[in-house]
């Protein structure tokens, strides 16, 4: 029986809501996404670490409501009027946190989204206080808005986030792989990411199954060069 190997081939997320795992640390955002739940501002900011599900969440919302989904960085006032007619959600807005006519154009469409009376989502890492928009007029509307916070993972999250990012790369690691994983990486989304790009390249390169002694090798690597 041959073995299974990893093959390079770019990694394609799934974004359903099926997709999506429920936990403590992320059930509160859940809920309100729901198309059912109204937001008593009509606005919703979502935050929380690098992988923690923001974008996921934002594709679910979009697809259940209509709303267009357009990274901060990408908005320009141009796109205002065709925004506004609908609900959408702007991506990573602390990005442009030194971007006068980036943040110029979200406080537009803030206003004119809310005016027609449709649904604003807003997303970023940190807590909205934190994001540092130099229009003071945008920020404190930022900060108005209802904020749900996605945290770190417990044991099973993280242990279904990595079988979601093995699975968005198209391998399947041998069962055993997941719960060593869980039990000796850094406990954070980021960490999960940077683990399943590593261990696919490595057994890409080695041309090997993606095995726990793979997984074995790839951390007593991580220990050498800590001690280096």
């Amino acid at each position: 029986m041959s073995e299974q190997l990893s093959f390079d081939l770019p990694a394609k997320p799934a974004l359903g809501r099926d997709d999506f795992f429920v936990a403590p640390s992320n059930a509160m955002a859940v809920a309100l996404i729901d198309p059912s739940f109204t937001w008593p501002s009509g606005k919703l900011v979502l935050t929380g670490p690098k992988g923690a599900g923001k974008t996921h969440l934002a594709h679910v919302w979009a697809k259940e409501s209509g709303a267009r989904v357009v990274p901060a960085q990408a908005l320009t006032e141009a796109d205002v009027p065709a925004l506004a007619s609908g609900p959408v959600a702007i991506e990573d807005v602390p990005e442009i946190a030194e971007d006068a006519l980036a943040q110029k154009a979200l406080f537009h469409l803030h206003n004119m989204v809310l005016t027609h009376g449709h649904r604003l989502m807003l997303t970023g890492r940190p807590a909205p206080n934190l994001w540092g928009l130099g229009l003071a007029d945008l920020q404190s509307r930022v900060q108005a808005a209802t904020h749900a916070a996605l945290t770190a993972p417990d044991d099973a999250l993280l242990a279904v986030v990595l079988a979601k990012l093995f699975n968005d790369r198209q391998i399947t690691p041998k069962p055993d792989v997941i719960p060593y994983l869980v039990g000796r990486m850094d406990r954070s989304f980021a960490a999960a990411q940077a683990v399943v790009e590593r261990l696919d390249r490595l057994a890409l390169a080695e041309q090997r199954t993606l095995s726990r002694a793979l997984a074995i090798k790839m951390m007593a690597e991580d220990r050498k060069s800590e001690m280096d």
